[in-house]
């Protein structure tokens, strides 16, 4: 830790610890890390502590007493407290990675012997620190890595091989450079690889021979005339002072006659008149044309290159030595102005810069060969002033949330939306605006959304757009759920303390199930009420009747039961208690009857006019009397009774609700909301004040409607007003309006402006609520541009020639046949900007814009008397019609040249031209492909100052394809195609099909729950009806046969169907004993599976619904009490087994006997597990699916699962046997769950139309593309394959100038020196493609014709430089099969040539110079040998991999020799004979030899595999040392390196590194 500080003590002993210790009883402190960064503000004035305590050198702490506290470090100091807004003001500065290192070097210090095979592992290191953006200035590194780790300040890095000159091989050689005497031959070669990275240099590429084609006939020329270069142009001495002379004096002339001139037109005219004619002469401020001249030597020279005297060359006419010229001139411009704006106002670093430009005005224009003008304007990539970023787009709020956007295309929920709730989608305006760079983040408040920014084109934000839609969630209403009713109350007063009123209510309740969203409010009514007569609050419940003691402690006969009663006595004080009920003992010889049942279920919730309810109870006979004496049996009738119940009428009243209103201010608490008001949030979405809902309560009978309150009970009235919150009231939010769109001038054919409109915007930026200030209504607005009185353009204008200017007389008065009125000369003329208006312009709008400035000076002859006079060429003459005959132009003889024979020769001087006439007949055809079907503009037309992106945009139905058409001239010459009448395209309709989404059924009904008693599941499908296509939704996963199912749990009550047995039927005996009717018999009862209720079995159900393990017995056999029998009841119910321990336990039951006293008989039975006695415990259900809201889509959801109580046998019984063993219940029974919301794919807006890429011909192209703005998610619809779209550009012809050869070398009438070799360039237009050999125009669509000139022909003994060789093919410095490569480059070189022996000495250097290229080959060079057949030395020779022989390339080790040498002969493969003629195994290969010291084989050497780059199990970033001779950039990447494994024997190294 570079914070960490450890204070050394010095003594003269050891050192421990990195301590310098002598004596134990001294201690060194140890400072601990400085840690968090503290403080409430951000920045510098932070603080930092660190712990600092006294250790003694053997590490043990010890008191702070035991150390030097004047050497105690400081354990707190300030520091920089980094916030999350500083990642704007802080980034790292990387700086420039340094040159290679060997790794070699870095380890060892020195350089390590090493075989070059592809390059030197190296480490490049840079420095990296923390800056502040604003200014550049150091931070510390702290604040950086708050937000991000250091960046490596080491690389691996390659340093490349040296790389040899290669060259190709020679030419033949050349023909003698002499027809006699000695000569010279020559043959060249080419280099095909420079040296770099410090390789061999190129070898010589010329090599000479000496010839002697024979002895000459005559004498050998030794001499020859050679004329040298023109010197500079210069003025005669005396012209200048005669030039200024006469224009002053001219100068002041014309200033008198015009200042005496007080007329101000006629003033007007003569300016105008003395601007052209010093536009005439040149003396425009732009131009300093004078005409000056120049000479040149003629001299005799030696074939050995020594001059001599002219004489003993042989006499010939001597070429011109002197001519006119113009004086050159540089260019001269002013300096530049200041910088102007930068076209970007902010920078981002992920983006291009700004440019900001300068310019400069032309003083001088150049002259003759003076330097060119330069640039005059110039731009730079450097604006740091403000930057553009996606941190400074704005947004404008999110709109409300929509389900229906994820709607599928066949949910049936798209014709009405309301309801729809859920995920759904949100979206939101992002447009860019202007931001300085000090701003730090954009605050949402609505302090600086008042100060919003205008909005700018989107095109100015570099980056990604920030996201434009996002997920949302409208909660979905959740239905309030409640419970069956139950049973009514007794009747009882409205209020026990107020029993005044003699009326009173009954009242059922039902609870809530299921809480639903916005409180209880929303449930319906929870209590009813029905009005009922005799009132009371307390009743004597009945528990239990005693035993039936007859009257007078008699045996048998009648009696009475007391009942047993449950309340307390004091609260029933007001009613008397329960009577005694009456009953009876039988005798010995009565009729025994059975105790009652208990009464059934009434058969009616309440009685009307109609309807009664009632109820029954019955009893059996259990013997009959026995003769005399005894008391009879009742008839049927008499064993059943039946009773009103439930006699309350059918009105049944209930309290209903209304919704509550909206949330208002509430007058009464105002001071109630001052102190109690919430402080809106930054949102402003948050409460402002406390508010008061109401809402309607009426009173409602069942089935008839509102009736007067004092109807319903005033007790379970609900309220009617509620406190709430008021939300903040919101304003509409507008930015400024946008500056205007610019004025685009566009031209019709006829060069007239047409008229355009501009427009600008505003965006919302926050919509209104609350009742706060709508928004305005115009967000745009539109207006005419001004339309320009011309159609910007420009070009030059020439002005007349001057007259013929020749050499001053005293200069050329000594030549030979020289006349000082004649000869040849130089005029100049002058050239002017102007607007295609004609209006005059400045010359920098032409130097940009207009075509080559055309030519300001020309060669001239003036005729002497012996010369050819002849006028001017006449215009061509008309034709008659277009592509018919032939037009011609004429000229004529003038003076005494009409009578001198030469001029008569019209083969050199024609006195008319024909030509055909022009033909304006043209051919339209299309050409190319069709391009991609695009929609038309404003399918889905965005502004360009926001992007909004829907939810669910189809790019399909009718667009147009085009094809580009091509137009030909009679001459089938490609020409532009408005000659054709075309706009340059043919449009055919399309169609882009539109994507159809999976189509599924609607749910099915869900199925009935599989079980009856406990959990079981219930399931619901659909079913494929449609396959998706087009590019249309998915489906989800479905089953073999095409369907999607939902399972979810549900439970079944238990009792919710029971078993309801009617009573026994009368004994039916089997032997008969009518005397007695008693003895074996049978009984049957009916047993009815039934529908259970609140109010007990309803109605009867299909008996499977039932237990069948529960169904009661529909018959029994018994015997039938006789006479003095005991007489029993029925057995009661089996006891419940308690729980299942060690010991054994018993159920049991019991029953009474009827006799002379009631008797109890009880019968016992041993409990056995899951026989009669079971355990039970808890079995919880698996989730079910995630479940919506029928209203939703997608979004939040629940799972749920259910407890269900088992049996130790397994069976599924009611709840309550689990609920009353008290069970443990820990399982959560419900999970919040989200279904992924289907969201389609959001493409932003297509781009503009790209530049085409090519300017002209038939195969460019425009490109525009898209991105995705929103990757689909869950099912969505994805996104489409075609994300770029092209169309052909309108075709333009290509024209280019074609070189003819070069001509004959002229140098007048001499053998040798400066002469000029011509050739011509003509103009060809093609259609661009490479086979394409393009057709002779018109000079003028090249932009003027131009001339080349090569100095040429060389004197005999100059030794000199060939001329360029072409370019060589583009080759790959790289290493064959190993992914190493440093670029591509390509070479031409020149050779030097001689004629003299005797000068060789005097020759120049050779030259080669390279470029980068692109597309290089990668070659490997190899060594070969072969045996001549006249020789028994092989020879040997290095073979580039394309099979070329080349000299260098190959690597730098002994040529293979023949193996001859070895013996025996190395036959083996990878062996090779050394010069040693030892057998020897190549590079990558290791020597495996037999016991005779023979080499056996080749076996390869193991490598060992280091990660780099390219394996992912290291982070080894892997590099190349930068090839001065190459470009930087081209720099591709390496794949790996490998370690060989050498085996060695004494004094050899273990390994060795090689590159592969």
């Amino acid at each position: 830790n570079p914070d960490v500080t450890i204070i050394m003590i010095k003594l003269p002993c050891g050192i421990l610890y990195g301590l310098s210790y002598c004596n134990s009883s001294l201690f060194p402190l140890f400072p601990g890390p400085w840690g968090r960064c503290m403080g409430s503000d951000c920045g510098p004035g932070g603080s930092q502590s660190r712990a600092v305590w006294c250790a003694h050198v053997d590490g043990w702490t010890t008191l702070h007493t035991n150390c030097d506290q004047g050497q105690r470090p400081s354990n707190q100091r300030n520091c920089f407290r980094v916030c999350d807004w500083h990642k704007d003001l802080y980034d790292w500065k990387l700086g420039a990675w340094n040159d290679c290192v060997p790794v070699s070097a870095r380890t060892f210090g020195a350089s390590q012997p090493f075989t070059c095979s592809g390059g030197e592992e190296g480490i490049q290191t840079r420095e990296v620190g923390c800056m502040l953006k604003s200014d550049g200035s150091p931070a510390e590194d702290a604040i950086c890595e708050y937000f991000e780790p250091k960046p490596r300040l080491e690389q691996a890095c390659l340093i490349p091989c040296p790389q040899d000159c290669v060259v190709s091989e020679y030419s033949p050689w050349t023909s003698c450079s002499k027809t006699c005497g000695t000569g010279l031959r020559n043959r060249v070669r080419s280099v095909l690889v420079p040296p770099l990275f410090g390789g061999a240099v190129c070898p010589n590429l010329t090599e000479f021979q000496s010839c002697k084609p024979g002895p000459c006939t005559g004498p050998e020329g030794m001499y020859s005339l050679r004329v040298g270069p023109w010197s500079p142009c210069t003025l005669p001495l005396t012209r200048p002072a005669r030039q200024a002379k006469r224009r002053k004096g001219k100068g002041q002339g014309l200033r008198e006659r015009v200042g005496a001139v007080k007329d101000p037109e006629t003033r007007e005219l003569i300016q105008k008149k003395r601007s052209r004619n010093r536009l005439n002469r040149q003396e425009s401020p732009f131009w300093d044309i004078q005409v000056g001249y120049q000479t040149r030597n003629v001299t005799c020279i030696h074939r050995n290159g020594s001059a001599v005297v002219k004489h003993l060359c042989t006499p010939r006419n001597l070429p011109l030595t002197v001519q006119s010229c113009v004086l050159l001139k540089d260019c001269q411009m002013t300096d530049w102005t200041e910088w102007g704006p930068c076209s970007k106002t902010c920078l981002n670093p992920e983006s291009p810069r700004g440019t900001r430009t300068r310019i400069r005005q032309v003083l001088q224009f150049p002259i003759g060969e003076g330097v060119k003008c330069s640039l005059v304007d110039e731009s730079e990539p450097f604006c740091w002033r403000y930057r553009w970023g996606v941190k400074h787009s704005r947004t404008t709020e999110w709109s409300d949330c929509r389900v229906d956007l994820l709607l599928s295309q066949q949910d049936r929920r798209r014709s009405n939306l309301t309801g729809l709730c859920g995920g759904g989608l949100q979206t939101r305006e992002v447009y860019c605006v202007q931001a300085n760079a000090e701003l730090l983040k954009y605050l949402n408040d609505l302090r600086e959304k008042e100060k919003a920014s205008p909005p700018v084109e989107n095109k100015l934000c570099e980056g990604p757009i920030p996201n434009s839609s996002q997920l949302c969630q409208i909660p979905c209403p959740i239905d309030c759920q409640v419970s069956p009713w139950g049973a009514w109350g007794p009747c009882t007063f409205e209020n026990c303390e107020d029993q005044a009123a003699k009326k009173g209510f009954k009242l059922r309740r039902r609870q809530i199930t299921n809480e639903p969203a916005g409180g209880p409010g929303n449930c319906p009514h929870l209590v009813e009420a029905v009005p009922c007569d005799e009132p009371s609050c307390y009743v004597w419940q009945l528990v239990s009747l005693d035993q039936c003691v007859p009257d007078d402690d008699k045996p048998c006969g009648p009696g009475t039961q007391l009942a047993q009663v449950q309340l307390d006595r004091n609260l029933c004080s007001s009613s008397l208690p329960p009577e005694p009920v009456a009953c009876e003992v039988p005798c010995s010889r009565d009729c025994v009857l059975s105790d009652w049942t208990t009464w059934s279920t009434c058969s009616q919730t309440c009685s009307s006019k109609t309807i009664e309810g009632k109820q029954m109870r019955t009893r059996s006979i259990l013997a009959y009397n026995a003769g005399e004496g005894g008391a009879l049996c009742p008839n049927s009738s008499a064993l059943q009774e039946v009773r009103n119940c439930n006699e309350h009428a059918c009105t049944v009243y209930h309290w209903q609700t209304g919704p509550w209103g909206p949330c208002t201010e509430d007058p009464t608490a105002s001071s109630l909301n001052t102190s109690t008001s919430i402080r809106p949030s930054s949102d402003m979405q948050g409460p402002c004040s406390m508010g008061m809902q109401t809402r309607k309560v009426i009173c409602v009978r069942v089935n008839v409607g509102q009736v007067p309150p004092k109807k319903c009970p005033d007790g379970p009235r609900p309220s009617t007003v509620r406190p709430c919150q008021l939300p903040c009231r919101k304003d509409c939010i507008v930015t400024p309006f946008s500056d205007w769109t610019p004025c685009p001038v566009v031209c019709d054919a006829a060069g007239n402006a047409m008229k355009k409109k501009q427009s600008r915007k505003r965006l919302i930026i926050q919509l209104p609520s609350n009742g706060g200030q709508d928004c305005p209504e115009v967000l745009e607005e539109e207006r005419d541009c001004e339309v320009p009185r011309v159609c910007p353009g420009f070009r030059w204008k020439t002005h007349k020639w001057r007259k013929c200017q020749l050499v001053p007389w005293f200069l050329r008065q000594d030549i030979p046949g020289a006349q000082e009125t004649c000869g040849p000369g130089l005029q100049t003329r002058a050239v002017s900007c102007r607007q295609l208006d004609g209006m005059q312009a400045d010359m920098s709008e032409c130097l940009k814009f207009a075509k080559a400035m055309p030519a300001i000076t020309q060669r001239c002859q003036l005729p002497c008397q012996d010369d050819c006079q002849l006028t001017n060429w006449s215009k061509f003459s008309s034709c008659t019609a277009d592509c018919v005959g032939v037009r011609t132009r004429k000229r004529a003889l003038i003076g005494r040249s009409k009578k001198k024979d030469k001029c008569k020769n019209t083969q050199m001087y024609p006195l008319s031209e024909t030509q055909y006439c022009p033909c304006d007949k043209y051919n339209a055809q299309p050409v190319g492909n069709w391009s991609d079907c695009i929609l038309p503009e404003g399918g889905r037309a965005e502004s360009v100052l926001g992007m909004k992106v829907q939810g669910d945009i189809k790019e399909c139905g009718q667009g147009y394809r085009y094809q580009a058409m091509v137009c030909y001239d009679q001459d089938n010459r490609l020409v532009e195609t408005s000659r054709c009448n075309s706009h340059g395209y043919i449009e055919e309709a399309c169609i882009i099909p539109c994507p159809s989404d999976c189509k599924l059924s609607e749910w099915s009904n869900w199925s009935r729950c599989s079980k009856s008693c406990g959990s079981g599941v219930k399931v619901r499908s659909k079913w494929l009806r449609e396959k998706p296509y087009n590019g249309g939704r998915p489906c989800p996963k479905l089953d073999h046969i095409n369907q999607v199912y939902e399972v979810v749990p549900c439970q079944s009550d238990c009792n919710q169907y029971v078993w309801v047995a009617e009573p026994w039927s009368v004994w039916k005996v089997s032997n008969v004993d009518l005397k007695e009717n008693c003895g074996e018999g049978v009984q049957t009862r009916k047993v009815r599976c039934m529908l259970n209720t609140i109010d007990g079995p309803s109605e009867s159900v299909e008996d499977y619904l039932c237990d069948p393990e529960e169904m009661p017995l529909g018959a029994r056999e018994s015997r039938l009490p006789c006479p003095e029998d005991c007489v029993l009841n029925d057995w009661g119910p089996w006891s419940r087994c308690s729980l299942v321990r060690a010991d054994p336990r018993s159920e049991g039951r019991s029953r009474s006997l009827s006799g002379t006293q009631q008797k109890w008989q009880h019968q016992t039975f041993p409990c056995s597990l899951n026989l009669n006695c079971f355990n039970y415990f808890y079995n919880i259900t698996d989730w079910s699916t995630c479940q919506l809201s029928p209203n939703a889509v997608c979004g939040s959801g629940i799972k749920t699962r259910m407890l269900d109580c088992v049996r130790s046998d397994g069976k599924s019984v009611d709840i309550k046997f689990c609920q009353e063993l008290n069970l443990e219940k820990t399982w959560q029974m419900n999970i919040s769950c989200v279904v992924e919301c289907p969201v389609n794919c959001q493409l932003s807006e297509w781009s503009a139309w790209s530049e085409c890429s090519q300017t002209c011909g038939l195969e460019g192209k425009m490109w525009r593309r898209r991105s995705v703005v929103q990757a689909p998610q869950g099912d969505g619809r994805p996104c489409p394959s075609q994300m770029e779209q092209w169309k052909p550009c309108p075709v333009k012809p290509c024209y280019r100038w074609q070189y003819s050869p070069w001509s004959e070398c002229r140098v007048e009438n001499v053998v040798c020196g400066h002469g000029m070799r011509y050739r011509n360039l003509t103009c060809f237009v093609s259609d661009g493609s490479i086979d394409s050999e393009g057709s002779l125009v018109d000079e003028e669509l090249c932009s003027g014709l131009e001339l080349s000139v090569f100095l040429c022909v060389v004197c005999a003994g100059e030794c000199y430089l060939m001329e360029w060789s072409d370019w060589s093919p583009c080759v790959s410095i790289c290493v064959k099969g190993a992914g190493v490569d440093f670029g591509s480059v390509q070479v031409r070189s020149k050779a030097v040539l001689a004629q003299e022996p005797e000068n060789l000495q005097m020759c120049p250097d050779q030259a080669w110079e390279s470029q980068t290229c692109t597309g290089g080959e990668c070659y490997e060079y190899k060594w070969f040998s072969s045996v001549r057949s006249n020789s028994s030395q092989p020879f040997i020779w290095c073979q580039r991999s394309d099979g070329l022989n080349v000299t260098g390339g190959c690597p730098p080790m002994n040529p293979p020799m023949d193996n001859s040498s070895c013996d025996p002969p190395c036959l083996m493969p990878k062996s090779f004979c050394s010069e040693a003629s030892v057998c020897m195994c190549e590079e990558g290969f290791t020597e495996l030899l037999s016991a005779t010291g023979q080499l056996d084989r080749c076996a390869p050497i193991p490598v060992l595999e280091i990660p780099t780059a390219g394996d992912k199990k290291a982070d080894v970033k892997t590099s190349r040392a930068i090839n001065p001779t190459l470009p930087s950039t081209i720099q591709p990447g390496r794949t790996g390196r490998t370690w060989y494994l050498q085996p060695y024997g004494p004094g050899q190294n273990a390994t060795h590194c090689s590159e592969y």
